[in-house]
């Protein structure tokens, strides 16, 4: 893992809430919409989140990723 495919990850996760009508989504439509693995979306998120960019919260067990 480097961080030029960390940074395409981001990338792909960010497009993805951007396109999605409330600029959310739950984990498991992100990995779906994505098609990244765990590993990937999390160090994805990792990375818009040290960014300030999104923000991650827990809804009916599940988590949400919002765009900032």
């Amino acid at each position: 893992m480097t961080i030029e495919e960390i940074g395409t990850w981001a990338g792909e996760v960010y497009k993805a809430l951007e396109t999605s009508t409330e600029k959310m989504l739950g984990m498991k439509q992100l990995k779906k919409v994505t098609k990244l693995k765990k590993d990937q979306t999390m160090a994805a998120l990792g990375w818009l989140g040290r960014e300030g960019k999104i923000v991650i919260t827990e809804n009916d067990e599940e988590i949400v990723v919002k765009l900032v």
